[in-house]
């Protein structure tokens, strides 16, 4: 997966801190390349050529050693799209987190300038109430 950002628009802080993450982890770099590369059309593509040249032209049997193939791809890709997952819960929480930090500091942000303008409108109603009419 490209993590180079190429459009201008800001991003979620947990997105920038999962990016810089991944980008320093060698393991993580070639697990979303396989990811990436699994999830795509041309995955698909090269699977059909290769099962077809193999089931119609390289054996004559093919059923045996292929279904044994395929489960170990099976396997390994299942592997690989739960990494994605537990990456995706990782960043889901990291996000809630910062998110829940940024609400509560706006409530008390919220909170303190309610106090003020009740205290200024005091100040105010005792003003006109003392001063002559």
């Amino acid at each position: 997966m490209d993590t180079s950002r190429t459009d201008s628009r800001p991003h979620h802080p947990a997105v920038l801190e999962q990016e810089a993450q991944r980008a320093k982890d060698l393991q993580v770099r070639i697990a979303d390349a396989i990811t990436a590369y699994a999830g795509s059309m041309p995955f698909v593509y090269v699977h059909i050529a290769v099962f077809a040249v193999w089931m119609l032209l390289l054996e004559s049997r093919p059923w045996p050693m292929l279904t044994l193939v395929v489960s170990l791809e099976a396997i390994f890709l299942s592997t690989f799209v739960m990494i994605g997952q537990n990456r995706q819960a990782a960043f889901q929480q990291a996000k809630a987190d910062h998110d829940f930090n940024e609400q509560e500091l706006e409530l008390k942000t919220n909170t303190e300038i309610t106090r003020q303008i009740y205290v200024l409108t005091k100040e105010l109603h005792r003003r006109f109430m003392e001063s002559p009419s």
